[in-house]
């Protein structure tokens, strides 16, 4: 691991706004490598579209400085194929929506993974992940009847 030697300014960091909220669905018939891939995907895109989303640094009392977590949370709930593609139509209008196509998982080429959705119309995508960044009352609406995954 690799430690910082020097903190942030607490006043240079852009804190999300506790009426946001940030949700990852995963499709439920992923066995737990690749789920767990498609939420640090969908994860880590969400963190560079929104830089506010990374908290200050963790600071411990001998002065070893962590990077910062997100402070809001990020819940990660599950989904059919189905329901996966329909939350994200819903979503675009309301929402930051950050989605994982099925063709992600299939090389590690990320050309070939290019090639492979362009190939596809965007009503035939399917998704393994999507990701939601937006305002808490919205994001739960559209997610509410999914479970937590487990």
């Amino acid at each position: 691991m690799l430690l910082q030697t020097e903190a942030h300014a607490a006043d240079t960091i852009e804190i999300p706004q506790k009426s946001e909220r940030c949700v990852i669905v995963i499709d439920e018939a992923l066995p737990p490598g690749k789920a767990s891939n498609a939420a640090a995907v969908v994860a880590f895109t969400m963190g560079q579209r929104h830089s506010r989303l990374v908290g200050a640094p963790l600071l411990e009392s001998d002065g070893t400085i962590h990077p910062g977590l997100i402070p809001i949370g990020i819940t990660v709930l599950k989904a059919t194929s189905d329901q996966l593609t329909e939350l994200r139509q819903k979503s675009l209008p309301h929402c930051d929506v950050v989605d994982f196509p099925v063709q992600g998982q299939t090389t590690t080429d990320y050309a070939a993974f290019l090639d492979a959705v362009s190939t596809q119309a965007g009503e035939s995508l399917r998704y393994v992940a999507v990701g939601l960044l937006g305002p808490r009352n919205r994001v739960g609406k559209l997610v509410g009847g999914f479970s937590l995954f487990a």
